[in-house]
């Protein structure tokens, strides 16, 4: 069995990896009864045995001690990480795995990515290797961040590099959460647009996710928990309470957080249990990424509310694979089937049949325009365990040229900015930071776009196979 290191930065991305953590250990405590350390939990989780002196880790096999989870928390600001410490996931984490200062990145990429980013380097670096050493396969790093302030765009990206010139041979796969064009950081256009430059050079696949879907699933929810027919939610759950219980308190963003710690929770689920078609998450990049930079892939998530405490009537599997490909199950405001897919990915949990599978991709592929070179571009997996509640779920990853049209939102929103210099002062100050950083990146997310529209271009037409090479006699 293979691990994988989560990796949390800035407030965001903390606050995506605390949901992440409590409900990964609820469900791995709904499946496992015994009580045992079993190779599903050792994928994410240590077992450390606290009465001896070097905290070394107990083997699979034997009885649960002390869980810690695989992860490796960094934020430039306390208040986050000092919850989480004082919190219910407390015991989960130990001060080798955090990384801290008070002052904060101020919302400048600079900062965060510059100044911390050199400052904290050894540290970091540090701290990723003794993550790696306590895997005896490491398969991948998560990398949980944020696009529009300082830290998750700055030193997130950042981190990222380092994780490449360190573990180049590790997948690195990031969950980057957009700003809504309303974002009250009025820099935020332009540490997205120098974040997604890095994200472009140095990521494997980056799951996009904005606030915006995240928001308008939320309100969705508590609409149908405010007494509408339909499915109905308690007062109380993890959905509209982040802490699922643990507190009475809701806090902000807590909803929004719990879909994002779905996602990541069904995209790891081939690696945490069994199945008869398990996905490796290298294969994800391996399948799904056919060009290096091209590398977005659309999320979208079905049922969206795969919690326990959540009472949704249960979907028809054939409804469920159609809602995976409407806009309103996606993370991200984009509309693939009038764009081009280059590949895609549905991952299954629960009692489904590979028989349903194909059948329902066969029903589906007619709808969904793929790239003329790669008609049969669908990677599966199957999970026998479904979410906590549920009897199947399915995350579909598609890496499909609507994407461009969000960047292209993005790109107008930074030159808005830049053709008036402003706030150009917070950035250029910083050591090391140079006007041409903003060039280069403006110049690096054109780039992006352009490819996209180059492959939409080729829409609708149909290449014809090459004749095959004979064998001379």
């Amino acid at each position: 069995m293979t691990q994988s290191v989560v990796v949390q930065v800035g407030q965001c991305g903390n606050q995506v990896g605390c949901r992440f953590w409590d409900l990964a250990l609820r469900e791995h405590a709904h499946v496992n009864k015994k009580g045992l350390y079993d190779e599903a939990l050792s994928s994410f989780f240590r077992n450390v045995d606290s009465r001896k002196s070097d905290g070394s880790a107990c083997g699979v096999g034997g009885r649960i001690q002390h869980l810690k989870a695989r992860a490796v928390l960094v934020d430039m600001e306390e208040g986050v990480v000092n919850e989480i410490l004082q919190g219910a996931l407390s015991e989960v984490f130990d001060s080798a795995q955090l990384l801290t200062d008070v002052s904060g990145s101020g919302n400048n990429w600079a900062v965060g990515h510059m100044t911390y980013g050199s400052a904290y380097r050894e540290q970091i670096v540090d701290k990723l290797r003794k993550a790696a050493e306590d895997c005896d396969c490491l398969q991948c790093f998560f990398l949980i961040h944020s696009m529009g302030g300082g830290t998750g765009s700055g030193l997130g990206t950042r981190v990222l590099s380092l994780l490449e010139d360190e573990f180049p041979e590790v997948c690195r796969i990031v969950t980057s959460v957009y700003p809504t064009a309303e974002d009250d950081v009025i820099t935020s256009p332009y540490n997205s647009v120098l974040a997604m430059r890095e994200l472009t050079e140095h990521a494997n696949c980056v799951l996009p996710v904005e606030n915006q879907s995240l928001l308008d699933i939320v309100s969705k929810i508590k609409h149908m928990s405010h007494g509408k027919p339909g499915p109905t939610i308690k007062r109380d759950s993890t959905i509209i309470s982040g802490q699922g219980g643990l507190s009475e308190a809701e806090k902000p963003f807590d909803a929004m957080n719990n879909i994002v710690a779905n996602l990541l929770l069904n995209i790891t689920s081939s690696a945490r249990f069994e199945g008869s078609l398990n996905m490796d998450l290298n294969e994800i990049a391996m399948n799904l990424v056919p060009f290096p930079r091209l590398h977005y892939l659309v999320p979208s998530l079905t049922p969206l509310y795969t919690l326990a405490d959540v009472s949704v009537h249960t979907r028809r599997l054939d409804q469920m694979f159609s809602d995976a490909f409407s806009k309103d199950h996606q993370l991200i405001r984009a509309d693939p089937k009038h764009s081009l897919y280059l590949a895609c990915a549905l991952m299954v949990r629960g009692n489904v049949q590979v028989s349903d599978l194909r059948r329902n991709i066969e029903r589906l592929r007619t709808s969904l325009p793929f790239v003329s070179w790669n008609q049969e571009g669908w990677k599966t997996g199957l999970c026998s365990v479904p979410p906590v509640g549920h009897s199947h779920s399915l995350l579909a990853l598609a890496n499909n040229t609507c994407v461009k049209h969000r960047f292209m939102e993005l790109r107008e929103r930074f030159t808005k900015l830049y053709r008036k210099k402003a706030h150009l002062h917070h950035y250029l100050h910083v050591e090391g930071m140079e006007q041409s950083c903003f060039s280069e990146a403006i110049t690096s997310l054109s780039s992006l776009i352009e490819e996209y529209h180059h492959l939409d271009a080729t829409k609708g037409r149909f290449m014809q196979d090459s004749p095959r090479l004979s064998i001379a006699r």
